[in-house]
C-alpha cells in the first residue's frame, strides 16, 4: 500500500494506474487483483489508513497534558500543522472524492470512511466538551473538517496568506460554538 500511497501522492489518484501501482511495488496484476477488487478498493484501505493516522494523532494530543495547554489548544495545533505529504495526500483525496461525487457506487463506499472520521472526531469532542451534547459534538466535528478542508485548498492555492487566517478563524469559530 506504501508504494500506491506513494504514486497517488506524487501523480495523482486519476495519474496513476493499476500497472503503475504494481510496477512500483514490484506486484504482478494478478496479485494486486487477489488484494484488491480496483484501484478505488486499494484507494479506499489507503482512506482508512490514514483516517486511523489522523484520529490516533487527535487522540494523542489530546490525552497528553504534560505542556498544560488545553486540550483544544493542542488540537488546533494539530489540525494548523501542515506536511508537504499531508497536503499531497489531500489533493489525492480530494480528487478521489470528486471521482466518488461522479460515481454512485464509489460513493456509496466513501461515505461511511467518512463518517466515521466524524464520529471520531465527534468523540474527541465530546470528551473536550462537557456541556456539548452527542448532536452538538457530531455538528461541530463536520464543521471543523469541512473549515479544515476548505482553508487546506485555499492554502494550497494561496499560501501564507491562508495559512494565517487559519489561525485566526479556526479558534474563533470554535470558540463562538462552543460558548453559545
Amino acid at each position: 500500500m506504501s508504494s500506491a500511497r506513494a504514486l497517488f501522492i506524487e501523480r495523482g489518484y486519476h495519474a496513476t494506474s493499476i500497472s503503475d501501482i504494481c510496477g512500483h511495488a514490484g506486484l504482478t496484476r494478478g496479485a494486486f487483483y487477489s488484494n484488491y477488487r480496483s484501484k478505488e478498493d486499494l484507494f479506499l484501505a489507503l482512506y482508512d489508513t490514514e483516517t486511523d493516522r489522523i484520529l490516533a494523532n487527535l487522540e494523542r494530543v489530546v490525552h497528553n497534558d504534560a505542556d498544560g495547554r488545553h486540550p483544544a489548544a493542542r488540537v488546533l495545533e494539530l489540525l494548523a500543522e501542515r506536511r508537504r505529504d499531508d497536503e499531497q495526500w489531500f489533493l489525492a483525496s480530494m480528487e478521489f472524492t470528486l471521482h466518488a461525487g461522479r460515481n454512485p457506487d464509489i460513493a456509496v463506499e466513501l461515505a461511511p470512511r467518512e463518517d466515521r472520521l466524524n464520529a471520531g472526531l465527534a468523540q474527541i469532542l465530546a470528551d473536550l466538551l462537557q456541556d456539548a451534547t452527542a448532536d452538538d459534538c457530531r455538528d461541530i466535528a463536520m464543521l471543523v473538517t469541512a473549515l479544515h478542508e476548505g482553508i487546506t485548498a485555499q492554502e494550497i492555492i494561496h499560501g501564507a496568506p491562508a495559512a494565517a487566517f487559519r489561525e485566526r478563524i479556526i479558534p474563533r469559530v470554535l470558540n463562538a460554538i462552543t460558548t453559545a
